[in-house]
């Protein structure tokens, strides 16, 4: 499996690079995704988008797919990652799915941290189907930004996790899957997005070797 074709974000020397993988639904380059990839590269972090097979193909013209076998998405991450080492500290996350594959081959990959947006907990409705057993014991220090209503994991639901010593949350008001608010909760998707940003640009510093 070849390197994956990159969207870059920032400059070519920044102190750190910043992997986004998108969730399963969609694109690379959605209004989310490219408002938290400028939003890093405008702090001076070099973000690099890249999209799995099943999603480079829609792209192309293929069939919508499902998305590939974990297998190949874990391959996907790990190919995306030997291109990127070697040039300053390497976080890797991504949006829901994207952030999920990303913690499953962090402490194999020698990377310097982990950000996850969205983290899919569990199937909407379905609480006891939870994808946290690799959580409990990862060692790659990880920000899991997670809307505090995400059917995917719920403030509520999420506090009363066990969780590795290595994994930070920080929840973002009243957001969903897509860190949205709700209008009546007195937040705007602005704000969360810039709060959602401002940690990642947090946690990016505070991993740079010194």
């Amino acid at each position: 499996m070849t390197a994956p074709d990159f969207l870059v974000n920032g400059p070519a020397d920044a102190p750190a690079s910043f992997i986004f993988a998108h969730g399963a639904g969609a694109p690379m380059d959605t209004s989310f995704m490219n408002r938290i990839a400028e939003g890093i590269a405008t702090a001076g972090f070099r973000v690099l988008r890249f999209e799995f097979p099943y999603m480079a193909g829609r792209r192309t013209g293929g069939s919508k797919r499902p998305p590939d076998r974990q297998c190949v998405l874990l391959d996907t991450w790990r190919n995306a990652i030997a291109a990127t080492k070697g040039n300053g500290a390497l976080v890797i996350g991504g949006k829901s799915m994207g952030g999920r594959m990303a913690s499953l081959v962090a402490d194999e990959s020698g990377i310097n941290g982990v950000i996850c947006l969205g983290y899919p907990f569990h199937p909407p409705h379905k609480p006891d189907k939870l994808r946290t057993e690799h959580l409990k014991s990862i060692i790659s220090p990880t920000l899991i930004l997670q809307g505090e209503r995400d059917p995917f994991g719920t403030r509520a639901e999420v506090e009363s996790y066990q969780l590795s010593e290595a994994v930070t949350l920080e929840w973002v008001p009243d957001g969903n899957h897509d860190l949205s608010p709700r209008k009546a909760a007195g937040q705007t998707v602005e704000t969360n997005m810039a709060r959602t940003v401002t940690a990642a640009v947090t946690f990016l510093e505070n991993v740079i070797p010194r």
